[in-house]
């Protein structure tokens, strides 16, 4: 009875702390036509702390939902354009000889920012990439022989296009593995598309204010880790990761010889926090299965890696996902 009234308290509290969710969503909806599925996941990994990787066809405002993002949070805000002439130092910055001074001096880079925009981030090479491993892991870089800490909260937001191969580098497995969401934008509906382009015609361009303060979203995380989580979901959220390594444990025999490999403890980890966040969102002070549901494709795609035996018979992670959820017992 003690803890339901816990429970009880716990969700008045989260509805109230919630409440700058909306105001977050309002104002990406000025700027972002449809799209909730993106805006939601944006909010999602700026509320567990979690990178996301946004992949879809030009055009489908990936970039415009980032940079509207950042500007309604007061916070520092920098856009990198991954190009193949790139270099680690043109990401987290380098030495630089002073004259004046006769010593070296660290010429910090466009990482140092609260929101780091990755600009279509698979046409840099692999050289580069390494180079962002060490910030969005441990929130730190180092130059020469120094380590300089990030500012909080750091979120790197990057896109992808995934038609155009030409010119491109696949991300190496460790890199994508540390964004949190993989998460897939599609085309707007017809009646999104007409608004679209009534906006489009009249050329009004909307100024988006800063709503929030950097401390504020620091301390809305806080209330995040508070979410409540039964120790009945975090088995859910195990076996639905394990079910990624070992599926014939989980009667999907069929699935063993399509996986390469499957989620790593990351995985799991972000599934938890990732659910948190989506229970956070919808105002509700505790998880339900159907929270680590809605938010497992984004956690997981990226992260279960496909035999050559699935791609010849064009399976793949999203049907594997599907099959995962249907199959792992619900509590």
């Amino acid at each position: 009875m003690a803890e339901a009234i816990d429970i009880r308290e716990l969700n008045e509290r989260i509805e109230k702390q919630s409440a700058f969710v909306t105001n977050l969503i309002t104002g990406m909806d000025q700027v972002i036509v449809g799209q909730k599925h993106l805006v939601e996941s944006l909010l999602i990994g700026l509320l567990s702390d979690g990178h996301v990787l946004l992949e879809g066809v030009p055009g489908l405002a990936k970039t415009l939902a980032i940079k509207t993002l950042a500007s309604l949070i007061d916070g520092k805000f920098s856009r990198v354009q991954f190009t193949p002439d790139l270099l680690p130092a043109d990401v987290i910055g380098t030495m630089m000889y002073s004259q004046k001074d006769e010593t070296f001096i660290a010429q910090r880079g466009p990482i140092f920012a609260n929101f780091v925009l990755a600009d279509e981030i698979n046409r840099a090479p692999a050289k580069v990439q390494s180079a962002l491993l060490e910030a969005m892991q441990e929130r730190q870089v180092t130059i020469s022989k120094e380590t300089y800490k990030l500012p909080e909260p750091f979120l790197v937001l990057a896109t992808q296009n995934p038609i155009e191969q030409e010119g491109t580098y696949p991300l190496p497995e460790a890199q994508v593995d540390r964004f949190m969401l993989k998460v897939i934008i599609d085309y707007p509906k017809l009646e999104e598309e007409k608004k679209i382009i009534r906006q489009q015609i009249k050329g009004e361009k909307t100024v988006v204010r800063p709503i929030l303060s950097t401390d504020e979203i620091i301390e809305a995380r806080n209330v995040v880790r508070e979410v409540y989580l039964d120790e009945k979901i975090e088995q859910y959220i195990a076996d639905i990761v394990f079910a990624t390594r070992y599926p014939e444990q989980y009667g999907l025999k069929d699935l063993k010889n399509y996986i390469e490999f499957g989620g790593s403890p990351r995985a799991s980890i972000n599934l938890a926090l990732a659910a948190r966040a989506y229970a956070f969102i919808k105002r509700r002070g505790y998880v339900i299965p159907e929270d680590v549901r809605a938010i497992a494709h984004d956690v997981l795609r990226h992260r279960i890696g496909l035999s050559y035996e699935a791609e010849a018979n064009n399976v793949s992670s999203e049907e594997i996902i599907s099959q995962i959820l249907n199959k792992v017992e619900v509590p």
